[in-house]
């Protein structure tokens, strides 16, 4: 699964209800949204170990009170963290594994029984990685060739709604107004440290107006803690304790972001410079040799830098394919 830095900090922030509602709210389809009471929200255990993939994954369970007919049910929102690197196409059978599990979970704890029944379920990916989500989101339209007519009924359905962070526009984002909007700007805009400082004062803005500020800023600046350990600041974090009153601190992390970015831009520049070299006095380099270049330190790439005009062979520079 995704960095411990994120999943940790996602886990932490839904574990709220306020954050739940606004996911809900702001982007699930609205007509879900409207059937639910968000005064009655509930949360429930998760984190399973599943004998199918033998992994431990982050989620978390909510129920929620719904009307509609007439009638009042409760709905199990099943929320799947997944940051990853790339996406995963298996999503579809992971989340009809992990419903059967969490179903099986109720069933043993004595929340339902199979008289009664199993209660609905939304289940919920959020996701932020670097390529826009292309995985199906019903294990159906992964059955190929589709089965013949008669076939159809007899397959298994397992439908998930989608949230995919990276796909909504900073537009998007600044027309709603609610603190996770705001997260989500952070995430976007990390690559940016310009982006990343307007879409920190945008939350900032929005905390301030939050009724409910003082909690608000609590949960945003532990969040925010996280990810800044993850894009590498980890200096003085433990004095980061209001992200709207200490504002002036984060333009200092700012600034040695934006130094670390630096330097990591001359070094990836050093080593594509000695690649380039390489490959022309020896050829397509192979594969032990590219990996080696790609983890050399900044002394390492200047010392091989020396060498390269009186060395005989990629072997002798680099040292022998292990």
């Amino acid at each position: 699964m995704a960095s411990q830095h994120h999943d940790t900090g996602y886990k932490e922030l839904f574990s709220h209800p306020e954050f739940v509602q606004q996911l809900v709210e702001e982007f699930a389809p609205p007509r879900i949204a409207a059937l639910m009471d968000f005064t009655t929200l509930q949360i429930h255990s998760g984190n399973y170990i599943t004998p199918l993939f033998e992994e431990k994954f982050e989620d978390v369970v909510w129920s929620v009170a719904i009307h509609s007919q007439g009638m009042e049910t409760r709905v199990y929102l099943y929320m799947l963290l997944e940051f990853q690197s790339s996406l995963d196409r298996r999503m579809p059978l992971r989340l009809l594994h992990y419903v059967a599990c969490f179903y099986d979970n109720l069933l043993k704890s004595g929340a339902t029984t199979a008289g009664k029944g199993l209660p609905p379920v939304l289940p919920i990916v959020l996701y932020n990685g670097s390529r826009r989500w292309t995985a199906h989101q019903d294990i159906y339209n992964m059955i190929r060739p589709e089965p013949p007519e008669f076939l159809r009924v007899y397959q298994p359905h397992l439908r998930y709604y989608l949230i995919d962070e990276g796909s909504y526009t900073g537009e998007e984002l600044r027309a709603r107004h609610s603190p996770l909007s705001g997260v989500f700007g952070i995430e976007n805009a990390s690559q940016d440290l310009d982006s990343l400082q307007q879409a920190v004062d945008r939350v900032i803005a929005i905390i301030r107006a939050d009724p409910n500020k003082e909690r608000t800023d609590a949960i945003i600046t532990r969040w925010l803690k996280r990810h800044l350990q993850r894009l590498g600041v980890s200096v003085d974090l433990d004095q980061l304790n209001s992200v709207v009153e200490q504002k002036d601190m984060l333009a200092k992390k700012w600034g040695y972001l934006g130094e670390k970015e630096r330097r990591e831009g001359r070094l990836e520049g050093e080593r594509r410079v000695l690649q380039r070299q390489l490959a022309r006095r020896f050829g397509e380099l192979p594969d032990w040799a590219a990996k080696r270049l790609e983890t050399a330190s900044a002394e390492q790439l200047e010392a091989w830098a020396d060498e390269i005009l009186v060395t005989a062979s990629v072997e002798e520079l680099l040292g022998n394919a292990k």
